[in-house]
């Protein structure tokens, strides 16, 4: 199936032109579920079915769906074409939603993810090179190193192993490494438990109208995985500068501090431990998050694990993969693909405010209103993609029916995309392909579907385990 080229796979270059629709009229909004005197009940909905009562009103009233909640309007939008048009083309209308980066700027300071404006554009410029294709290679044997570390201490012949623990220890293993060369240690355990602490609390918040002080009594598990996770960084970070420059390693850290000494008016430290906190939650969450989902599809789809398990074995031959295997690979990266569709590690996009009026689909909406855009929904179009709910990774082959453009975005789309996407789809295919080389994964016998729970990302609702087999 024909996607964005794979040099960008979430690209964020310009759609072709369309004729104009026929403009509504300034102050009409599009179609929407009654909203009655404040709109609140609507929240009490999406509180209990966030995603399952999108897809209503989806059905009901179409891509573009209007939410009248006081004071706010919001406009749901759920149609390729104008989440592309709305991320590409009016980007430069948009900011984050005030409410959500407030609470994300709490753990991650003034990064890129919590940056808007001039200073966005200018950090964004800054650390692009550093997650470019060629540079992301670079990084391969590490990613192996740790993957070959873990699995050999993963068991074989276990019916109920941890999967989801497993990769989620891995992929701390691996950002420790990308960004300070350190192998994981205790601190890393602790870490792990930080990281689940601050993304639970900071979900919970989201939606609060205001944000109580962490010294609140029952924020205790907030504030102390703060602490962890400022200290984790905080240690590395001064002794990177206790050490000569000439023997820093090639890591992420590295390139930071080097941005430090260049312009510290630009990037003092606290800049550096920002975007330090950004790249080590972001990079670890995802990946591990959605490694999960793909073991369960691996487990659950016997024929696809048998296929990709033999193109491994044809193309690596019992060896370690290099940065030049993973183009060789396309059974892995199509099931990489397809469970990003299944299962996008944030199936919804921070939610956006026009900062002016912009027109969308015809219709004129005002500076100040809200645009929510839950990939999932599109991702489970059944227009875009027949049997959606099914695992099917040859959706993605060369020769399949090409895919409409902003149908599948699992890392969004324009200049916004994720930063690390490349390095993302790199972590992801290395270990995927180690994982399928030592073992086979089943479904344990009378093992219910996991159901996903949406916490910024998405994670099953019980930590997944799966029955493994060794393979010799």
């Amino acid at each position: 199936m024909k996607t964005t080229p794979a040099q960008c796979p979430f690209g964020a270059d310009q759609p072709a032109s369309t004729p104009p629709l026929p403009l509504h009229p300034v102050g009409a909004w599009p179609p929407g579920p009654p909203a009655g005197v404040t709109g609140w009940g609507l929240l009490r909905r999406m509180a209990g079915d966030l995603l399952g009562t999108l897809d209503g009103w989806r059905r009901e009233y179409g891509g573009l769906v209007h939410l009248r909640i006081w004071p706010e309007h919001q406009v749901v939008v759920t149609e390729p074409e104008l989440v592309r048009e709305l991320l590409v083309q009016h980007h430069d209308a948009l900011i984050r939603w005030e409410r959500a980066v407030h609470v994300f700027a709490q753990i991650h300071g003034h990064s890129v993810l919590t940056s808007e404006g001039a200073p966005w554009r200018v950090k964004r410029q800054a650390l692009q090179p550093a997650f470019a294709p060629r540079e992301v290679q670079a990084f391969v044997p590490d990613i192996a190193d740790a993957a070959a570390g873990a699995f050999a201490r993963w068991r074989g012949g276990e019916k109920d192993w941890p999967v989801e623990n497993g990769f989620t220890s891995l992929g701390m293993d691996v950002i420790l490494r990308m960004l300070f060369s350190s192998a994981i240690d205790a601190d890393a355990r602790l870490a792990e438990r930080a990281v689940h602490d601050v993304v639970v609390a900071g979900n919970g918040e989201m939606y609060w109208p205001v944000t109580p002080p962490d010294w609140m009594p029952w924020k205790r598990a907030k504030r102390e995985g703060k602490r962890v996770l400022r200290e984790l960084i905080g240690r590395h970070v001064q002794a990177r500068l206790a050490t000569p420059r000439e023997h820093w390693p090639e890591d992420l850290l590295a390139r930071l501090l080097a941005l430090h000494l260049d312009n510290p008016h630009a990037w003092p430290l606290q800049a550096v431990r920002d975007e330090c906190m950004t790249t080590f939650l972001a990079g670890h969450e995802t990946a591990a998050a959605t490694l999960t989902w793909w073991a369960w599809c691996m487990a659950d789809n016997p024929a696809a694990q048998a296929a990709a398990q033999a193109e491994v074995d044809g193309v690596l031959q019992g060896r370690v993969p290099t940065a030049q295997d993973l183009t060789a690979l396309p059974h892995v990266t199509r099931s990489l693909q397809e469970t990003l569709r299944l299962y996008p590690a944030a199936p919804l996009l921070l939610t956006r405010r026009s900062t002016r009026p912009i027109t969308l689909g015809g219709w004129q909406l005002p500076a100040r209103t809200m645009f929510s855009v839950p990939l999932q929904l599109m991702h489970h179009d059944p227009r875009w993609f027949p049997e959606p709910l099914a695992f099917r990774p040859e959706r993605f082959a060369g020769d399949a029916p090409a895919i409409p453009r902003g149908a599948w975005m699992p890392l969004g789309t324009g200049p916004r995309v994720c930063l690390g996407q490349h390095l993302a789809m790199t972590e992801m295919t290395v270990i995927a392909a180690m994982f399928l080389q030592r073992f086979t994964a089943a479904v344990p016998a009378g093992m219910a579907p996991p159901r996903p729970a949406f916490a910024i990302t998405q994670r099953p609702a019980t930590p997944l385990r799966l029955h493994l087999t060794a393979r010799t």
